[in-house]
């Protein structure tokens, strides 16, 4: 783990997330809100989480306030209005760029403990698979939200981390 993947990695999610809120575009409130049957039921509430996890992670990294909802199940209605989910994705992929431009080698040393909201206990894990995973959690949902996506025939385009552009990819070491 490295400061430059950190930042790699951190372009790659805003690019992602831009295509996958492109996309959404396209839907009614209703569609996005609809129950599709997946992991958290519906493409509005699945976003509402992504969002949610990275704020919680980027707060026990002291690089961000805590959300507004604290708990799992609250996360998934963390933005009940689409434009206001978008305009705060769109400023905390922003959070999460900048953080990521300030990380040292020192910051993914070590250890992180905390109370995990998925197991109901204390957790202590590395800080560097903690980064890798706030990354995969990402990927992970968002993979679910192409999914549902494709099933109403929209398509988020090429999602595969050797195409992140160029232009994004310029100022990091990869």
């Amino acid at each position: 783990m490295s400061p430059s993947y950190v930042r790699l990695m951190a372009r790659y999610n805003t690019w992602q997330n831009a295509s996958v809120y492109a996309a959404c575009e396209a839907l009614s409130d209703a569609q996005r809100k609809e129950d599709r049957g997946a992991f958290f039921g519906s493409i509005h509430a699945t976003l509402n989480h992504i969002l949610w996890a990275d704020q919680i992670w980027l707060m026990r990294f002291d690089a961000a306030p805590p959300p507004a909802k604290r708990s799992l199940a609250d996360g998934l209605s963390l933005f009940d209005n689409w434009d206001a989910l978008s305009a705060e994705r769109r400023r905390f992929d922003k959070v999460i760029e900048t953080w990521a431009d300030s990380v040292e080698p020192s910051v993914l040393e070590g250890d992180m403990t905390w109370v995990s909201g998925a197991t109901g206990r204390e957790m202590t894990r590395s800080k560097s698979l903690i980064v890798a995973h706030i990354f995969n959690h990402e990927t992970h949902h968002r993979g679910q939200v192409s999914a549902l996506l494709t099933g109403f025939g929209l398509k988020t385009g090429i999602t595969d981390l050797p195409f992140v552009p160029d232009d994004r990819l310029a100022e990091i070491e990869v």
